[in-house]
């Protein structure tokens, strides 16, 4: 009877409210943007739309399993469940069936598929927060720093030989997790600097962005002339900087694939292709602004009606929501995102148990990278990597990981009382 009182009491039943809005209206767009008028009914399990609806419902029994749960069982079994989703990107790369140029599929029969990248986000948020909560780790510690670095890496690795690079920047989130446990913010800002670095030597000749760099170490010496460690170090990194910005054309050059380098063209402005490359988030981007204040109403969107958009009940589902919904159904959309990521810091920071505080912040560092990156994929703000909107985007391995994710959050926030 008190288990049964705890369980109901304990769980954030907001959060899980938030949760099954999300999945419904991923369900309700899905149906939209992939709607065959032979087949009109949104449970006919033989459409996307009917599929996703199945996947709905397991992911729903999985999480109220997961409550149902110890706590203490998940966070044992958090090296089992990282050493198993390594194995099974190891497997995938081996039999795995390739998809839009990437070999990250698992063909399991019947018409589905198991993407194990999905899994390990979750699995490697589980592990890291198992290391760092333990007794001497420190975040600050350069050994605690690469063990953590490794556990992040060793995944994004195995991924990225896939390739899906998309899937692999997400785990990059996670420096938010070692930032709240005590990474230096000069880490944070040097990463900053090298991404700006990065796309300022492919938009201007390498000299120039040298120069530039230069002046500014000169000016800090200058004003900072008394500090000599100032002063070496500022030459150092300039160093640094200077090969970085040399680098940058091999990289660009020899190093990314045809297609990410024109997506990062695209978005950067340096080329226009309208009917090749940039068709998706051109078309993206008409839907989304045909919709204009209160959208065309469901089911009666053009551009979705009439498959202009591809991808589109997978990468590119918002602009489902922008053409049928409007703006103003975009706006509660991306509210209902932020407020679930707010509310998932705010579960975080109330946590007893160091463990359930760092998990909670790779939770939430995971589903803001993908919302805030997904979205501005389809306004045209973000190169296309392929990353799917949370709860709302078709697919069964990445609504079941966003489940597992969340719920085993609210599995270990229920417990928070025990912790002492």
């Amino acid at each position: 009877m008190n288990n049964q009182r705890s369980f109901f009491f304990n769980v954030d039943w907001v959060t899980v409210f938030i949760y099954l809005v999300l999945c419904t209206i991923g369900w309700f767009n899905i149906h939209a943007a992939v709607f065959d008028p032979r087949h009109p009914s949104i449970i006919d399990f033989s459409t996307n739309y009917g599929k996703q609806f199945l996947f709905i419902i397991i992911s729903i029994v999985i999480g109220i399993v997961i409550l149902l749960l110890e706590s203490r069982f998940i966070t044992a079994l958090s090296p089992a469940f990282y050493g198993i989703t390594i194995l099974l990107l190891i497997l995938v790369l081996v039999v795995g069936r390739n998809v839009g140029g990437n070999r990250a599929w698992i063909s399991l029969g019947g018409g589905f598929r198991l993407q194990p990248a999905e899994f390990a986000k979750f699995t490697a948020c589980l592990l890291l927060a198992r290391y760092l909560s333990g007794t001497n780790v420190r975040v600050s510690d350069l050994r605690s720093f690469f063990i953590a670095a490794a556990i992040i890496g060793l995944p994004m690795l195995l991924i990225l030989l896939q390739p899906d690079v998309g899937s692999t920047l997400v785990f990059y989130s996670l420096i938010f997790v070692l930032y709240r446990e005590g990474l230096s913010p000069y880490f944070l800002i040097i990463s900053a600097l090298f991404i700006v670095l990065f796309l300022t030597s492919i938009l201007f000749s390498p000299l120039y962005v040298i120069a530039t760099i230069s002046i500014l170490a000169l000016l800090i010496i200058l004003l900072f002339r008394r500090n000599r460690r100032l002063a070496v170090t500022v030459i150092t990194g300039l160093a640094i900087c200077v090969v970085f910005v040399f680098s940058v054309k091999f990289i660009y050059n020899d190093v990314l694939q045809p297609h990410q380098k024109v997506r990062i063209s695209l978005v950067l402005g340096i080329t226009s292709d309208l009917k090749g490359k940039g068709y998706n988030v051109n078309q993206s981007k008409i839907a989304i602004g045909s919709g204009k204040l209160w959208g065309k109403g469901y089911l009666h969107g053009t551009q979705t009606q009439y498959s202009f958009v591809p991808a589109q009940s997978t990468d590119f589902i918002f602009c489902t929501v922008g053409e049928e919904w409007g703006f103003a159904g975009s706006v509660v959309v991306i509210g209902l995102f932020l407020f679930l990521v707010l509310r998932i810091i705010f579960i975080a920071e109330r946590q007893r148990s160091p463990f359930s505080r760092i998990y909670g912040y790779g939770v939430a560092s995971i589903i803001f990278f993908h919302v805030f990156i997904n979205i501005a994929t389809t306004i045209g703000l973000a190169p296309v990597i392929g990353i799917p909107l949370p709860f709302i985007s078709y697919g069964g391995s990445s609504l079941l990981s966003f489940t597992l994710l969340l719920f085993v959050l609210l599995k270990l926030d229920s417990n928070r009382m025990g912790i002492v």
